[in-house]
């Protein structure tokens, strides 16, 4: 008589490797099928839409360079260190930037990083210093290379929330903050110096200038102030604005069109935030 190994006694061991080869099976080996499995976990009420945004953009960031988040050299406001020092304290409030890359004679000379708690620190303590070397703090600088979980580990260890990043010829390419890696994961972080729905696109100031959101359209800007400028190309008042000046501005560059004055009060490396506006003849 043969002997068959009963149903009760062989069928837990079978199904238990069962269970395990076919788990080794389904394992994801490429990131594209690690990505599928993540996005069929959100598809079936595992993950929300938003955790699963944020793991694919840790995902993203391992295989990202600082080269592809960094803001552009063009768009870096930094600071002469031999700027007045009220000069740099107007700078300081103009741009809404909390940390400056200071330089010599050269650009490409990064003496240090001035932080703009440091300035008001030296306000309120009575001191105007004749340079602003005495409050530096020492800049790192990192080439365009670098993988962005490796700068997000050395910011986390070294407590610094910006480096400088250089080219391989040792010129300074643009910056990073650790803002921008962090924006790779979660998404675009506002602070308080970002346009909040319902903020006054158009706010007359006591001096007489406006503070105008750069996404104010051309047709409301037209109609607030009897001006006749063209919509047809361009929706909104900061587009038009880049169009005139042939790039995309940066914090401080000014142009004149009719009788209207713009300064570039913010930007980043993405797009023109806020104007100030004088009207020339304005009542």
């Amino acid at each position: 008589m043969s002997e068959e190994p009963s149903s009760s006694s062989g069928s837990s061991p079978r199904s238990w490797l069962e269970r395990i080869g076919q788990a080794l099976s389904n394992e994801p080996r490429n990131r594209e099928e690690l990505l599928e499995e993540l996005r069929s976990a959100q598809a079936n009420g595992l993950l929300t839409a938003d955790t699963l945004a944020m793991m694919e953009g840790a995902i993203t960031v391992s295989e990202q360079s600082v080269g592809d988040v960094m803001v552009p050299r063009a768009q870096v406001v930094s600071i002469d260190v031999d700027s007045p020092y009220l000069d740099v304290v107007r700078t300081a409030v103009e741009s809404g930037h909390s940390r400056f890359p200071v330089h010599g004679e050269d650009r490409d000379e990064i003496l240090g990083i001035l932080l703009a708690k440091d300035l008001l620190r030296a306000l309120v303590d009575g001191r105007h210093p004749e340079t602003i070397r005495e409050l530096l703090r020492p800049a790192v600088l990192i080439p365009e290379s670098k993988r962005l979980n490796v700068l997000l580990k050395e910011f986390r260890l070294s407590r610094n929330h910006m480096a400088i990043v250089v080219d391989e010829y040792g010129g300074v390419a643009g910056l990073v903050t650790i803002e921008d890696v962090l924006e790779q994961i979660v998404g675009e972080i506002d602070d308080e110096y970002d346009d909040a729905p319902g903020d006054t696109l158009i706010q007359a100031q006591a001096d007489g200038r406006y503070v105008i959101d750069a996404l104010t359209p051309i047709d409301d800007f037209n109609q607030r102030f009897g001006a006749h400028f063209d919509d047809s190309e361009y929706d909104t008042l900061g587009g038009m604005l880049a169009a005139a000046i042939g790039h995309l501005p940066e914090t401080g560059e000014e142009i004149s069109i009719g009788r209207f004055d713009f300064r570039i009060a913010r930007a980043d490396a993405r797009r023109v935030h806020a104007l100030h506006v004088i009207v020339r003849g304005d009542a």
